[in-house]
């Protein structure tokens, strides 16, 4: 998003920092600050000599994620409101993407366009479907108090997700119509064409706005009304590096515990094949065992006289001759 002649410029210390972190020339930083490239260029040749910048060390990584945060979080968090109508998810979204680009910082410092990628990655979030499922966001925000800007963020909350992507890209921040595709991950016709239905739907509900320039003016002022509070650089690497100590930790507890299953399945497993035990079946044919039955009085007689005799049992009983 373009800076509005109400909106101050960054600080010349992000400036600065952001055109060596991204190897930005004088117009191009200037095209992202909204400032004539001649005041922007005369304003740090005022601030530094030359003599004074040779002897300036290079910025720490660090130092360079703070210039980039400083100098285009505000934006970005505008922007996804826009993109959302909500002014936490737009928050958490950049935030979120700082910090993802934080934990592949080498990577987005040789980016040819960091705000880009941070950019990307914070309107992916916001716009993930499963972000209707949250409770927090079942309700809506209170709109803004402008009716105007109330009547213009109807009209782009109404548009489809990707040609809401595509017309906030192209006539909000002024990205061109290559640039639009690639970001959108569409070819240029398909972005093109987008772009126009976007443009015929914001057109049938505002008539007003039928002029891209006028749209993109009225787009620039909404955005620009809004004041997001937003973290400090140093508390979003921070919470980035305990997300990533936290995961490096579940991780490593994880794989402990599947090394000690596997382990420990290797022990107590059966070296050899056991076959299975066959399944019992019933015998047929053969008569049950039957318990003894009561004794008959002459068992109950002899039982009696064992027990009443001496311990050495009856004499023996000698046969008398015949």
């Amino acid at each position: 998003m373009t800076q509005s002649p109400d909106t101050p410029l960054p600080p010349p210390e992000a400036r600065r920092r952001l055109r060596e972190a991204a190897s930005l020339t004088w117009a191009q930083l200037a095209a992202r600050v909204g400032a004539a490239r001649e005041a922007v260029r005369a304003e740090e040749d005022d601030r530094a000599t030359p003599r004074d910048r040779e002897r300036e060390a290079p910025l720490t990584p660090a130092q360079a994620f703070d210039a980039l945060y400083d100098f285009s979080a505000p934006a970005l968090a505008r922007q996804t409101f826009l993109l959302t109508g909500r002014r936490e998810l737009a928050r958490e979204s950049v935030e979120r993407a700082f910090r993802l680009a934080w934990e592949r910082w080498p990577e987005v410092a040789r980016d040819p366009d960091p705000v880009g990628w941070v950019r990307a990655a914070s309107y992916e979030y916001a716009l993930s479907p499963w972000q209707r499922f949250r409770p927090r966001h079942r309700h809506p925000e209170p709109p803004p108090a402008d009716p105007s800007g109330r009547a213009l963020l109807d009209a782009l909350l109404a548009l489809p997700p990707p040609h809401r992507r595509t017309l906030l890209l192209h006539d909000g921040v002024g990205l061109g119509l290559p640039e639009t595709a690639a970001e959108t991950e569409a070819s240029t016709p398909a972005a093109a064409g987008r772009l126009l239905r976007a443009r015929e739907s914001v057109a049938a509900l505002l008539p007003e706005l039928a002029d891209p320039e006028e749209l993109h003016r009225r787009l620039t002022a909404l955005a620009s009304a809004e004041r997001l509070r937003a973290e400090a650089a140093s508390a979003v690497r921070m919470g980035s590096e305990r997300r990533a100590r936290f995961w490096t930790r579940t991780a490593v507890a994880f794989t402990a515990a599947l090394v000690g299953t596997t382990v420990l399945t290797l022990r107590t497993a059966p070296a050899q094949y056991e076959p299975p035990v066959a399944p019992g079946s019933t015998v047929r044919g053969v008569p049950p065992r039957t318990a003894p039955g009561p004794l008959s009085d002459e068992q109950l007689e002899l039982r009696h006289k064992l027990r009443s005799e001496l311990q050495d049992g009856p004499e023996r009983l000698v046969p008398e001759p015949g």
